[in-house]
């Protein structure tokens, strides 16, 4: 009695979901394209384009973000009522930028973007910035008139997809579209074997093992006149499709790009809730931002791996749980304010955290010994910082690759955002 209960307040919640769906949207996405510049200590927003694509890939019944993770976050109002309607954190490379030591020495600009399902109606889109105590404050709001005719219908990287695993209905499932970059047209066949390894590698780790039914994985077809990618330290130039670089904030091994709008383009060829760059070279590499893309590369023996830490960021939110004084940031996350990302803390606000996954008999902090391995504590020494900032397990795949394996915080996590984008 009680699973049939449970069963009849699911469907009931899923109806009303799709009942709101269908009062405020179409199945289509809007998309709002806006640069967004500064410097270490400044940002502003300025508006770009907005855009008509064909497919919506997101969920129908979760329009609300209740996890709120991201440096930012932006919400879809209805301007007569008032209410918010659709709503999303994300994180982006400005972001990162902002705590190099570049950005104290100039102002820069960076496209980026916000996707939503198609208003049937006038919108207000307000966008959200963490400020240094993490509170998200309110920066730009654009009026979208959705009878514009200046929003733009063309296709500008139409290109053909293909399907790689699919599991349903975009609405109700985790929808990955793969975008290859230093693929040439002779190499297009590497590329739909690289999505099928992609396929394989992912569920061969838990949890997206046990929830392989929850996916739809799709790639897209597109060529790049050179194979491979950039690698400025090398004097190393190929012209591709997605201009991704190795080097990105001079870290040797962060392969990214700052081409948003053809990323975004030739996502647009599928429905997709995430989007995973592959990149055709062998070098050690990549990267991911939450809620804008991953980046990995193909052939690098550690491959396997880099997909899964990646998509652990670009997906779930997770942060690293690593500290290198090789990387480019600094004081990357303040002491005085608990992380958003879930497998980090600063104990400012921990409660909100893992502390429940604690055993009695561990210490908080916890040392770092064979005694604490295998168990969730609370371990000094992440988010790239030696001191202050703590991780809830000795190892995992958020840390380093010595294991197969994330740690029950980071695993609870990702199912947790599983569950967020298919039920």
């Amino acid at each position: 009695m009680k699973k049939l209960l449970v069963f009849i307040c699911f469907i009931v919640v899923a109806q009303a979901g799709f009942a709101q769906f269908d009062r405020y949207f179409t199945d289509k996405t809007m998309r709002i394209d806006y640069f967004h510049g500064g410097n270490d200590s400044s940002d502003e927003y300025f508006f770009d384009e907005l855009l008509s694509e064909p497919f919506w890939g997101g969920s129908k019944t979760n329009l609300i973000d209740t996890l709120k993770y991201g440096d930012y976050m932006f919400e879809v109002v209805d301007p007569k009522e008032n209410t918010v309607i659709y709503s999303r954190g994300y994180s982006t490379l400005f972001r990162e930028w902002q705590t190099t030591s570049e950005a104290r020495k100039v102002k820069k600009t960076f496209s980026e973007t916000v996707v939503f399902p198609f208003p049937k109606k006038d919108v207000r889109v307000d966008f959200y910035s963490r400020d240094k105590k993490g509170e998200l404050q309110k920066k730009f709001e654009y009026l979208v008139d959705v009878s514009s005719y200046f929003i733009k219908t063309e296709r500008r990287l139409e290109n053909p997809s293909f399907d790689v695993q699919i599991s349903g209905d975009p609405a109700n499932k985790v929808d990955i579209i793969i975008l290859p970059d230093g693929y040439t047209n002779d190499e297009l066949g590497l590329f739909i074997k690289d999505c099928s390894d992609f396929a394989s590698h992912l569920f061969s780790f838990e949890p997206y093992a046990q929830n392989k039914d929850k996916f739809n994985i799709r790639g897209v077809l597109a060529t790049s006149d050179q194979s491979g990618s950039d690698i400025p330290a090398d004097n190393i130039w190929k012209k591709t499709i997605l201009n991704t670089s190795f080097y990105t904030f001079d870290s040797e091994r962060y392969c990214m790009s700052s081409d948003n709008k053809s990323i975004r383009d030739l996502a647009a060829n599928a429905p997709y809730d995430q989007i995973y760059i592959l990149v055709h070279n062998p070098k050690y590499g990549g990267g991911a931002i939450y809620n804008h893309y991953s980046v990995s590369v193909n052939s690098n023996q550690m491959a396997a791996k880099i997909f899964i830490h990646e998509l652990g960021h670009g997906f779930a939110g997770l942060g690293d749980e690593y500290y290198n004084s090789d990387v480019a940031y600094s004081n990357f996350y303040s002491k005085d304010v608990e992380p958003w990302e879930p497998n980090l803390t600063t104990l400012v606000d921990f409660d909100k955290k893992w502390k429940n996954m604690i055993g009695e008999d561990i210490p908080v902090p916890t040392p770092a010994n064979e005694k604490f391995n295998g168990k969730i504590g609370v371990f000094e020494g992440g988010g790239y910082a030696a001191r202050d900032v703590y991780r809830p397990s000795i190892d995992c795949l958020m840390n380093t690759f010595n294991g197969d394996k994330f740690c029950k915080v980071c695993n609870n996590s990702i199912q947790q955002m599983i569950d967020f984008y298919t039920r």
